[in-house]
């Protein structure tokens, strides 16, 4: 089975579990798991920033961001095709309090002068205007990435108004493979950082987000709440540290694939509008004679899993597992469709 429907089906190879199984672990609610703690440096140093803090999920590490960052009734911009708007389960109300302005951005990406709009003027009718939260690839841009330009214009504004910005870097690797900025220029332009392990670096599990150390101490309190305090973590930490060491240089390989999938589809005549592939996700129209269900169940057909994603899209993701003689198949099937 070829799994093209997202970049979380991945699963650790021999060298990962080697890894994981000599890992040395602690207790690390009590800050004591030296794996946990090296994976935490080691992102923060990469970074340039003071701390880190290792979560289960790219959710919860959102989450505890936004919550840090603001207080009850105040106001998220972000666009509103943002992972943490509308793939969060409502968390940012339940967790923080808060309500999103939503931003009809570009295949994903708000601009500086979207933002500013957006800012609520000293009224008491308003929320008060505290956070802006932008996603580097936007998932549902289609692997899109910002320039750095586009993303140092949004941090001014937050500058000139006393707010924070914090990013979704769930699929950060892949924008930083894709030539959007370099892990240093990040940390000095962001308040917080959230960055994902298990998605295009194959990781089974866990996210981490960075900030000042200041931060960090509160959004280790904020994980605590929250339930996601672990203890023997290293083990899941030792397959973060290993995909960080392994699993990067190889993305661009995951971005060529996107490329030869697109290529295939484009020429297609029951295909319409695909998004610019930039990374490694394939946004793509179905047309008649075929509905996106039909072309899943058609793929499906030949052992290749693909997404829809709406009544006219379907999603595919390119990452580790899918090797070339993969991509290959799937370019066959789909220029005999």
């Amino acid at each position: 089975m070829i799994d093209l429907r997202s970049d979380t089906f991945t699963r650790p190879g021999k060298g990962m579990l080697n890894a994981m199984l000599n890992a040395s672990v602690g207790d690390d609610v009590f800050g004591e798991d030296p794996t946990v703690n090296a994976l935490e440096e080691r992102v923060a140093s990469l970074f340039g920033m003071d701390a880190a803090l290792f979560c289960p999920s790219g959710t919860q590490t959102n989450q505890i961001a936004i919550k840090c960052h603001t207080r009850p009734a105040d106001e998220v911009i972000c666009d509103h095709s943002s992972h943490v708007y509308i793939y969060e389960g409502g968390g940012i109300a339940f967790n923080s309090g808060c309500q999103v302005r939503p931003i009809q951005g570009e295949r994903g990406k708000i601009t500086a002068a979207q933002v500013l709009e957006a800012i609520n003027p000293d009224d008491v009718h308003k929320p008060v205007s505290r956070l802006v939260c932008i996603e580097n690839t936007s998932n549902r841009g289609g692997g899109s990435c910002y320039t750095t330009n586009q993303m140092q214009e949004i941090r001014d504004v937050c500058d000139a108004h006393q707010m924070a910005l914090h990013l979704d870097g769930a699929r950060i690797w892949n924008a930083i493979t894709a030539g959007s900025g370099t892990p240093q220029w990040y940390g000095r332009t962001f308040h917080s950082i959230s960055v994902c392990l298990s998605k295009g670096l194959g990781a089974p599990v866990g996210s981490v987000l960075i900030g000042s150390k200041s931060f960090i101490h509160q959004a280790r309190r904020i994980r605590k709440v929250m339930g996601g305090g672990m203890r023997q973590a290293g083990y899941l930490a030792a397959a973060g540290l290993y995909a960080l060491e392994n699993n990067t240089d190889r993305l661009a390989e995951d971005h060529a694939h996107a490329h030869q999938i697109a290529e295939a589809l484009i020429a297609q005549s029951f295909i319409g509008r695909i998004l610019p592939v930039e990374t490694n996700i394939i946004i793509f129209e179905v047309l008649p004679p075929y509905s996106p269900a039909k072309f899943v169940e058609h793929m499906l057909s030949h052992n290749i899993l693909c997404l829809a994603i709406s009544p006219t899209q379907v999603r595919m993701v390119t990452h580790l597992d899918v090797s070339q003689p993969m991509i290959e198949k799937g370019v066959e099937v789909i220029k005999n469709m």
